[in-house]
């Protein structure tokens, strides 16, 4: 069947995908009899998109790098399961609805809980079935019959299991600690959702009877009534711990108590410090230890407390030039450091500076979850590419803290023991930190299938995802994995860097340079932005995706096509013989070939898949297209019956086999153009098969 035309991506892509989903081959229990007689499997979990939002370049590489690996291992013929699933994404999705109501006008703190989640939840509903299309237009052969979403019932169900068993195993727990609070959105924050930044401001000495204290946060100081200091500093010796001084401070006079506490760096400042148990970790573990009272001086909303007397009400920086004016008027400010660097902790989401409170709230023991994790991981269960990564998830581990489980938002799961927790405070909701359901993606959707897939398919074969989200999603994955189901989630984590602009810039919509994946492959086609993805592109390391370097990729389609299109128009008459007398040029041509189909072969097992791409990419433009097919025009137009018939064999074996080393890469193209020759191939005989089943290792 000739081919026509040029290549139109637009008018063949909708049609191939439709016939993959038709032949049901993206079910592993649906694949032709020869898979099934192989008892290998090989799976990987979707990592579950955020469905608050379109899909970006980030996922397109999610899903371009998952498709090629599950292609390829489909052809080697493993009973191979790719399942989708979208993520409810609790505070990320609450913060994009609160921005559209910001737009609207509207206020998420003055509509009544239920309403807030009834439309959350339809604007969520709505963004998963766009964003299942955009998976679908990149070419995903996942199994649509298996999707899970986060809020399923029975995902939930397994979700509250899990939380019970902790609780149970007394990991669980509900304890009054400090906790990262972000006055914008009204929720706490786990370490991993804060960024440190660093920032210059005033550094303050102030006379606190007779000690000098430095501070960067006067309005904290209402509630200081300890003074600390190193046990072994000689300049504060004759000080005794609990001792009692009477000082002039703020608003008045008050009665501090001198500490001593190891935890106190002699060299920062005057060696002595001050406290505010209620808003500092490293004050609130001084006082922990000490057995000290905990005053709270700035509220939820960033305002200051009766505690502050005439300063009650202010926010943070309407009070702080105006408390220092006071302590000047009583002559208690020693001197003023102008360009202090500091870091503060800042919500990763809107930037605002991190407000430190104590709240009741539930946490997660962590340590006795690492260990086994870190077992694993040193005994080589669960191998990291790049190999790197090893070290560093092993060091967060060995360094993990206690995991603050509580998130005071509407949007996502409610944790089940909250409503007795809470009795008395109307108003307070505590739903499940995300990550957290999440992080037992792995066995709650192999588990809630309706399959024995659990069995089948667990462990997983590969969790590939974004190196960023190391310690948010993928340790938290292995740590409750392995105590769920005593058995490592995954064998291999493969991690992927960042896609930048052309310019080697992160990708933001106020810079302007978000590259649309959408808008991509309505320009050049799927398989041109697939390519341009994974050309180059090293685990681990980020991306420049240059709008140029896909067009080039469109170009190479165009080449496959009409090569494929000369093949065709040459070989209609050709007969398969039994026997072919191939020329010394052309049997070395099919073993250079077969040599380089072995080599691609190792590369995809070594999850080099750039370095594959790159390999069969300049094998079909430049030796197929420039050198093969230039040299076999002279015997197909002029040669006898044999020299043409062997002609014809070779171009439709390097042909066929081009084909399947370029399927998992570029489906749609090489799809198409497979049904248009398949009754022209050397093993065809007129047998129509679709390419993405077709065996890896057949020589044809």
């Amino acid at each position: 069947m000739e081919l026509e035309g040029q290549y139109d991506a637009k008018k063949i892509e909708d049609k191939i995908y439709k016939l993959w989903e038709d032949s049901g081959f993206f079910n592993p229990d649906k694949l032709p009899i020869t898979y099934n007689l192989k008892p290998k499997t090989f799976t990987i979990l979707m990592p579950p998109a955020n469905a608050n939002g379109n899909l970006h370049a980030g996922h397109a590489l999610v899903i371009t790098i998952e498709d090629i690996m599950t292609r390829y291992k489909r052809m080697q013929g493993f009973k191979t399961l790719w399942l989708p699933g979208l993520d409810h994404a609790g505070f990320e999705t609450q913060v994009v609805y609160e921005k559209k109501l910001e737009k609207e006008g509207k206020s998420r703190f003055k509509m009544a809980p239920e309403e807030l989640y009834k439309e959350i939840l339809q604007f969520t509903l709505e963004n998963k079935k766009n964003i299942e299309g955009q998976i679908k237009k990149l070419g995903a052969s996942c199994d649509w019959s298996r999707e899970k979403f986060t809020l399923d019932e029975d995902i939930v169900k397994t979700v509250y299991e899990t939380f019970e068993k902790l609780k149970k195993d007394d990991l669980v727990y509900r304890g009054r600690k400090i906790i990262n609070w972000c006055v914008k959105h009204q929720t706490s924050l786990s370490d991993l959702e804060t960024l440190d930044v660093e920032q210059t401001d005033k550094l303050y000495y102030l006379k606190y009877g007779p000690f000098v204290i430095t501070t960067a946060r006067p309005e904290t100081k209402f509630g200081d009534k300890y003074v600390v200091m190193h046990p072994k500093d000689k300049r504060y010796a004759k000080y005794q711990d609990g001792q009692k001084i009477s000082l002039e401070w703020i608003n008045g006079p008050i009665e501090a108590t001198v500490i001593k506490n190891e935890a106190i760096d002699m060299e920062f400042g005057t060696g002595v410090m001050t406290i505010t148990p209620w808003h500092d970790a490293v004050d609130f573990g001084i006082a922990e230890k000490h057995k000290l009272d905990k005053e709270q001086v700035i509220d939820f909303y960033g305002k200051l407390l009766p505690i502050a007397g005439e300063f009650a009400g202010m926010k943070i920086a309407e009070a702080r030039a105006k408390i220092i004016e006071r302590l000047q008027s009583k002559g208690l400010v020693e001197k003023v450091e102008e360009n202090y660097k500091h870091v503060v902790k800042t919500c990763y989401k809107c930037n605002s500076l991190i407000e430190p409170q104590i709240k009741e709230q539930w946490f997660l023991k962590m340590k006795p979850l690492a260990v086994p994790a870190i077992k694993a991981i040193e005994s080589g269960k669960i191998k990291f590419i790049p190999a790197h990564y090893k070290k560093i998830i092993l060091h967060w581990l060995k360094n993990i803290l206690d995991w603050p489980l509580s998130r005071q938002i509407v949007w996502g799961i409610p944790i089940p023991a909250s409503a007795e927790a809470t009795a008395g405070k109307p108003g307070e909701i505590e739903t499940f930190d995300t990550w957290f359901s999440s992080g037992q993606w792995p066995f709650a959707t192999l588990r809630t299938t309706g399959k024995d897939d659990f069995k089948t398919f667990y462990p997983t074969d590969v969790m590939e995802t974004a190196g960023e989200i190391i310690f948010f999603w993928v340790a938290r994955m292995i740590m409750l994995g392995i105590y769920a189901t005593g058995k490592i989630p995954f064998k291999t984590v493969y991690l992927h860097g960042l896609v930048l602009d052309a310019k080697g810039q992160k990708m933001s919509k106020s810079k302007g340079n978000v590259i649309n994946p959408l808008e991509i492959t309505d320009k050049y086609g799927t398989d041109a932005l697939r390519m341009g993805l994974i050309m180059g592109n090293t685990p681990g390391q980020s991306l420049a995706l240059d709008e140029n370097k896909i067009k080039g990729y469109r170009n190479f389609a165009n080449k496959m096509w009409n090569a494929s299109k000369f093949v065709l128009m040459n070989t209609t008459d050709y007969k398969p013989a039994k026997t072919v007398k191939l020329s010394a040029t052309q049997k070395k041509y099919i073993k250079e070939l077969t040599a380089l189909k072995k080599e691609i072969t190792k590369l995809m097992d070594e999850f080099k898949f750039y370095y594959a791409a790159e390999k069969i990419y300049h094998y079909f433009w430049h030796t197929f297209c420039d050198k093969i097919i230039e040299e076999a025009k002279p015997a197909l137009a002029q040669g006898s019956g044999e020299s043409r018939q062997a002609t014809q064999y070779m171009l439709l074996e390097i042909l066929t086999e081009s084909l399947k080393i370029l399927h998992p890469f570029m489906p749609f193209i090489t799809e198409e153009i497979w049904h248009h020759f398949d009754s022209q191939r050397s093993l065809g005989a007129g047998k129509k098969s679709l390419l993405m089943v077709e065996l890896w290792n057949t020589i044809a």
